[in-house]
Formats: structure tokens, sequence, C-alpha cells
């Protein structure tokens, strides 16, 4: 590994940071969708699905949670793609610093972002009545998970980030991605749906990932899930690291 790596992508991370902290609503906009979209179950449709003794906000929390990097991952297309048909792609190119560095600035900018937003959503749902009573372990874990899940999905918006042909094209890979956690079962129990929605929904990585999240946050025995959530998350992230590092070779080629 260039031994220069970690400080040019620090350098990279740096740059990128004052562009996100210089358009703020970014960070904004990653949120309000999710907070939204929260606001509308737990006080328009809440009442009327039945998640037995655990208070509905508590319930789809994780599944918002996933929305919202699914939401935020996008800018990390976005800024890759601006970078590569702005010019500065190939200035990056004729400066002696790791090509790679590059990738890693941008991975590392969208889970610093996605963090933010996380936090942002997580004290809305404080003020909606969301409770738990985790400790710091179960909330390590769940941090763990989010950071992994983070990881995996902005390796996946690396890809159309190097190859759309337009924005457009490179932000409308995350629209299937938003729209997945409403297939699992991070808004209803998958026993109230039909029978090939429900194998979809109990089979995809959402539905692992979510119950993995919920039974941490409720302190509940989640030693199959976990481990289900984790690897789902790293071989989406070893898969689509592998396909991004492939194609950033052939583009820089």
């Amino acid at each position: 590994m260039n031994r220069y790596l970690i400080h040019d992508t620090g350098v990279l991370h740096a740059r990128l940071l004052r562009h996100v902290l210089r358009s703020p609503d970014t960070l904004i906009t990653t949120a309000v969708m999710p907070i939204a979209i929260m606001l509308m179950f737990v006080l328009v449709l809440g009442g009327a699905i039945d998640t037995g003794a655990t208070p509905y906000v508590d319930y789809m929390l994780p599944g918002i949670l996933l929305i919202t990097v699914a939401s935020g991952v996008s800018y990390t297309a976005m800024r890759l793609f601006q970078d590569l048909n702005t010019g500065i792609f190939e200035r990056f190119q004729s400066m002696p610093i790791a090509r790679s560095s590059v990738l890693w600035a941008h991975v590392l900018t969208s889970l610093v972002a996605n963090l933010v937003s996380l936090a942002v959503v997580v004290a809305a749902a404080l003020l909606v009545g969301f409770g738990s009573g985790a400790g710091v372990g179960e909330w390590l874990a769940v941090l763990g998970i989010l950071v992994l899940f983070t990881l995996a999905l902005t390796w996946i918006a690396v890809i159309p980030g190097l190859a759309a042909k337009s924005l457009d094209g490179a932000v409308a890979f995350s629209y299937p991605l938003i729209f997945l956690p409403f297939v699992s079962s991070a808004f209803v129990p998958t026993g109230t749906m039909p029978a090939p929605v429900r194998f979809f929904a109990e089979h995809q990585p959402v539905t692992s990932i979510v119950d993995a999240i919920r039974g941490l946050l409720a302190q509940q025995p989640v030693s199959g899930e976990i481990w289900v959530a984790l690897a789902w998350c790293a071989g989406i992230l070893v898969a689509a690291a592998g396909a991004s590092i492939v194609l950033y070779r052939r583009r820089a080629g």
C-alpha cells in the first residue's frame, strides 16, 4: 500500500468536507425526507398498525435510519460525477498522489455526512416519543451496523458516480435503495403481507438489518439476526468495492 495513501486521502477528504459545509442543504435534505416519512407513519398511519407492545416509533425507527443512509449516499455519486466531469479528476491524476485516495476521500466524506444526518434523525425521533433502554454496548453495536451499512451503500454509489453519463443517471440508483425498506419488516410485520411479497421481504438484506437494530435497541436477543445482517453488509461492501475499484482503474487508465 502506498505510504502516502492515508495523508492524501485526508487532504482530499478535507476538501470534500469544505464543499459539504458550504452547501449544508445537502445534509438538511438528507435528514428532512426520512423525518417527514417518520412523522407521517407515526402520527398518521401508526395507530392502524399493530406492533404489539412495542411503540410504533420504536418499531419503525431502524427502517428510517436505513432510508436516511440510502438518501445520503446519492450525494456521493453526485460529487464523484462532478469531479469526473469538471476536469478536477484529470488534475488529480497528474499530481503525485495515491490514485485510490480519490475514491477513499469520497467514501470517508459519505460516512461522516451520513453519521451527522443519522444523529439528526435520532434526535427528531426522540421528540416524537422514541425511547430505548439499550446500554452503551447495544448502541455501539447499532452504530457498527450502521457504519458498515453506510460503507456498503457508499461503494454502491461510487459505481454510478464513475459510470453514469448524466447527473440524473448518477443519482437515480438511490431510488430503489430508498424504496427497499418499504418491502421489508421495517414498517409492518411481514406476516401481514401476501405470500410472494412476504417471501421477498423476509429474504432481502434490509429485513435482517432492521431486525438486528430493532432487537439491540429493545435489548432483545439478536444472536441470529445480527450475524445475518453483518454478512449481508460485508458481502455487499466487498462486491461493490471490488467493482468500483475495477471501474475506477479503467476510468483512470
